[in-house]
């Protein structure tokens, strides 16, 4: 966040000032999102933190406790995400904490990864693309305006859900080797593709 120009257009009498020069920005913020695919609805997430596997996590968490009237009904969670650093299926710290959701929930969480390359398929990632173009041309300088710039966006005739974690996070978090043990019977890797296809239950009996 910052004075920045962002190369874009706005219909105001006045253009705003901005920076001439891109200095360090005042803060930064990290976006988490959420696409239903069943109903089209978005909800953003935003830290004022590092992105890390907790914080995907907490923000995850943050969306259920917000969507959980509306998603009770499925068994199932299918979760189809890029095989990033925070939340590759290789990450322990992120498999940890999905296992904590998936006894939290009482939902079996199903995590489908888009290979390398490949995550323009994500239909997340054509939301982001529409978010950007919209607020071209706005100064982003305050968490609140990203909020309310966000909030006022849309995908399919819906605006966003916002809301923000306040909270630090440490990179470089790792489980102790007792833990990976204790947690490791909750997951389920398919035989053909481990790396990209797992399955998180919340009970050993599944």
């Amino acid at each position: 966040m910052g004075r920045f120009s962002r190369g874009g257009k706005a219909r105001r009498l006045c253009p705003e000032s901005a920076l001439d020069h891109d200095y360090a920005p005042d803060a930064v913020l990290a976006p988490f999102g959420v696409l239903e695919t069943d109903s089209g609805q978005v909800t953003i997430i935003f830290g004022e933190s590092k992105e890390t596997s907790d914080f995907i996590a907490d923000a995850l968490e943050r969306w259920y406790e917000i969507r959980k009237t509306k998603i009770s009904k499925y068994e199932e969670l299918l979760i189809n995400l890029d095989n990033g650093p925070s939340v590759g299926s290789s990450r322990t710290q992120f498999l940890k904490r999905m296992v904590a959701f998936a006894k939290k929930t009482g939902k079996i969480i199903h995590l489908i990864y888009y290979p390398p390359y490949h995550s323009k398929y994500n239909a997340i990632e054509r939301f982001w693309g529409a978010l950007e173009k919209y607020w071209n041309g706005k100064i982003l300088d305050k968490a609140r305006k990203v909020f309310r710039i966000a909030e006022k966006s849309s995908w399919k005739n819906t605006h966003p859900i916002v809301d923000s974690l306040k909270k630090s996070y440490k990179t470089g978090v790792r489980p102790t080797d007792e833990e990976i043990e204790k947690y490791g019977h909750y997951i389920q890797r398919s035989e053909s593709l481990p790396k990209w296809d797992v399955y998180i239950f919340p009970n050993i009996e599944n």
